[in-house]
Formats: structure tokens, sequence, C-alpha cells
């Protein structure tokens, strides 16, 4: 069975490469069928085209995106979010993982 995939988009990739560690160390933990990817943003729309990920988290560095990055990917049914700084300071990937798993589910609803 194929993972899915979730995409976590930062502006150069060293702390959230740190980030996707500690989230996928949760994925590990619990056996759930996904894989954490982290990419610069410039590379968002090449990412995706290749293969579409079930929600895309952005970087509080990158927070400033977020409205173009919903435009550009919330109509192909894939949901956008931020992870909160706080989480994100913390490194906290089970935090991470409930945000996440929270927002696909909301998006399955609509």
């Amino acid at each position: 069975m194929s993972k899915k995939q979730i995409y976590l988009f930062c502006d150069a990739g060293m702390s959230t490469s740190i980030m996707v560690n500690k989230m996928m160390e949760v994925v590990n933990k619990h056996n759930m069928p996904l894989q954490i990817t982290a990419f610069p943003v410039a590379r968002s729309q090449e990412v995706v085209e290749k293969e579409k990920p079930v929600a895309i988290l952005l970087g509080p560095q990158v927070k400033f995106l977020l409205e173009k990055t919903k435009e550009q990917f919330t109509p192909q049914g894939i949901p956008v979010a931020v992870i909160s700084p706080e989480i994100y300071g913390m490194m906290d990937g089970e935090k991470a993982m409930k945000e996440v798993l929270k927002l696909i589910k909301e998006n399955k609803k609509k």
C-alpha cells in the first residue's frame, strides 16, 4: 500500500527537516500509512504536480504565503495550514500530527 503524502513547505528547509523527523517518529510509532516530506516553498507547484499530497503544511516562517498557497491548492482538494509557532518552536511532532490529521479529516467532510 502506498503511503499518503504530507508536504511541509518552508523557506530553506533546515529546521523543517527536524520537524519532519519528529512527525515521522509519531507516524512510525502508530504505523500510519503516511510519508512526510519537506521542500522549499519555491518548489511547491512542481512537487504537488508530481504527487498530490493529502495535506500541505507551511512552516511559521512562510506564514505570509498561506493565502496564496490556499488559492493554489485548495481547489485541487488539498487542505493547507500553517504549523503554529508554538508547536514548531517546541518541535512537537505529536501535536503537529494531531493538527494535520484534524485538517485532513475536516477536509474529507467537505
